[in-house]
């Protein structure tokens, strides 16, 4: 897979100006779970979800991977990448991602040939290195902390099915009948395995010098393969739009109460309503956590966000933005993806 070409920072855009000239813009969506919600209304919802950003014209639609989670229904990645594909015609669908070190690679490269099978030309294979987050998931699924450790060795086997047999003389149908884009979600030691795979690399997370950090080491040490030609960035994070600056600030409330909730109580929970939250005494670390996690967020109006986004794509030289927001308010978030994709141009003749 080969990008265009890395982007100049952007810092505000003309009327019926491109503000991300060549940048594509995509959805991870982690089915969270609202408080009084059904669980698997979360799972639905990201079923239509997909079909809203078919629509809209953005490129991928990706789940994620989370065992044990109160507040995550998506746990079988492969699964729901499944059904959000029944549910779409255009739009590529992938992971973000499968954990690999919670899977034998002749697993994953089985599941993976068989969505490409079912959907050729539409699937990606998204690998992150992290593995259970607790003891008890940890052993459920019988992995420990060290797995992560042998995260390149596991990602050359499973690319190495794609490829024809294993050393072992196994081979992973139909996945070595088919190519399915592999990319791993990492920074730090995962960016340098990314690049020596020469693989797309998706970063995220709320500091931007490491993103940029990440992201210059990964393009300074990139390998051109049979996967990649050229490097190629993905950075993800969330994303909010609204009318003005407050509310579009509110949909990301509910998300950086629940990481900040994780935090300083152990657990993760389900998503609660802004107005809920901002009624809420919080203890003073726990508030900290909440503003930094808001922080480490891009929202705003229009202008605002061509700004602010502009800056965080010239800081990595992002070619694709994997939008990753969530929040309680589920006709806000659709708003927001419905501005996101008028500002960034991407909507089809027809679309929403």
């Amino acid at each position: 897979m080969t990008g265009p070409a890395a982007p100049s920072p952007t810092t505000a855009a003309s009327p019926g100006t491109d503000p991300f000239p060549g940048v594509r813009f995509s959805v991870l969506d982690r089915s969270r779970v609202r408080e009084g919600r059904p669980v698997g209304e979360a799972l639905r919802d990201t079923v239509a979800l997909a079909r809203e950003a078919e629509a809209l014209g953005y490129h991928r639609f990706w789940v994620a991977e989370h065992h044990g989670v109160p507040g995550v229904a998506g746990s079988a990645p492969t699964v729901l990448a499944a059904a959000v594909a029944s549910a779409t015609s255009r739009i590529r669908v992938g992971t973000g991602g499968v954990m690999l070190p919670n899977h034998q690679p002749l697993v994953v490269a089985e599941q993976f040939g068989v969505l490409e099978s079912l959907f050729p030309g539409r699937i990606d294979m998204g690998l992150g290195r992290s593995v259970g987050f607790t003891d008890g998931v940890r052993k459920a699924l019988g992995r420990g902390k060290e797995e992560a450790d042998a995260f390149a060795e596991r990602l050359a086997e499973l690319l190495g099915y794609f490829d024809g047999p294993a050393p072992s003389g196994v081979r992973a149908r139909p996945a070595d009948a088919v190519r399915v884009p592999a990319f791993v979600l990492a920074t730090g030691a995962g960016a340098r395995t990314a690049a020596a795979a020469g693989l797309p690399l998706v970063i995220g997370g709320p500091r931007r010098e490491k993103l940029s950090e990440a992201a210059h080491t990964y393009r300074e040490e990139f390998r051109p393969g049979p996967w990649a030609a050229e490097p190629y960035v993905v950075v993800s994070g969330e994303v909010a739009l609204a009318g003005n600056e407050d509310a579009a600030r509110r949909l990301l409330l509910p998300e950086a109460w629940a990481m900040s909730h994780a935090r300083t109580h152990g657990t993760f929970p389900p998503l609660e309503a802004a107005a809920r939250i901002e009624a809420m005494e919080l203890p003073e670390r726990q508030r900290g956590l909440l503003e930094k996690g808001l922080d480490g967020g891009v929202y705003g109006t229009e202008e605002q966000v061509v700004e602010r986004l502009g800056r965080l794509i010239g800081a990595t030289g992002a070619q694709e933005v994997l939008v990753t927001t969530s929040t309680y308010d589920r006709a806000g978030l659709l708003d927001s993806y419905r501005r996101l994709a008028r500002l960034a141009g991407i909507v089809p003749a027809g679309g929403s």
